[in-house]
């Protein structure tokens, strides 16, 4: 029997520190490989991609602003650092015979293509993955909302957010063995519990849109490729 995708257009979330060793830092090549692996998977499927990535692993801002930096200088200075992690992840998909473009929302004409949003609808539609940098070019947005944005921008099915855990619990995990999972929840739920999926902008976004969340542990085998077809995996963050 025929398996039929459930997502034909995905955005995918994910944190710098999916670049980093194993402290989460700086741009480990084995690591972008890992993660050009599990797309090169979702893209045989014939699912289109596009991605936004953190910048975690090179620039946290909040400690700049801890150490009396202006907010705003903190902010250009991790989008910029965005961009790094999306050539990176470029270079590693390319080298695995995937068609990649990068586009920036902060110009930089030499090392990736302005944000428009046209043509990156069309590189989808050509079946080219594309990778948003530089957030929404603007300070006081986390890439969490550029996510929602470009999701929403491009048609997006769903918004992924992939994580080290396998979906949504009512406290943290790894510190207490007692969590628990949640299989569903809706977007005003997720906002009321304080539960930190995502920022309450990128969340309000979603809600007012009506635009799913499914997050997941995409480093477990075959995780991404399940969500697209619709099968149980991770927690589904909904209007209902």
């Amino acid at each position: 029997m025929e398996r039929t995708l459930k997502y034909k257009r995905i955005l995918l979330k994910l944190s710098g520190e999916s670049l980093g060793g194993a402290d989460g830092l700086g741009i480990h090549p084995e690591q972008a490989e890992q993660v050009a692996k599990i797309i090169a998977e979702v893209r045989q499927q014939k699912v289109d991609v596009a991605m936004v990535i953190g910048a975690g692993n090179l620039w946290r801002g909040r400690t700049g602003i801890q150490r009396g930096m202006d907010r705003a200088t903190a902010d250009y200075m991790g989008m910029l650092a965005t961009v790094m992690n999306a050539l990176a992840l470029m270079d590693a998909m390319e080298r695995m015979g995937m068609y990649i473009r990068v586009q920036s929302a902060v110009q930089m004409q030499a090392v990736a293509e302005p944000y428009i949003r046209r043509r990156a609808i069309r590189h989808l539609e050509k079946g080219r993955v594309v990778i948003f940098g530089g957030g929404t070019g603007n300070p006081f947005f986390s890439t969490d909302t550029a996510a929602a944005l470009r999701a929403m921008e491009i048609g997006a099915d769903v918004l992924i957010k992939a994580t080290k855990v396998d979906g949504v619990y009512d406290s943290d995990p790894i510190r207490n063995p007692d969590a628990v999972r949640f299989e569903r929840l809706t977007h005003m739920e997720t906002i009321n519990r304080r539960l930190q999926v995502m920022d309450s902008t990128a969340l309000s976004l979603c809600m007012d849109n009506n635009l799913p969340i499914l997050v997941l542990n995409m480093w477990q085998p075959g995780s991404l490729l399940k969500a697209v077809y619709g099968e149980k995996v991770g927690t589904l963050v909904c209007s209902e």
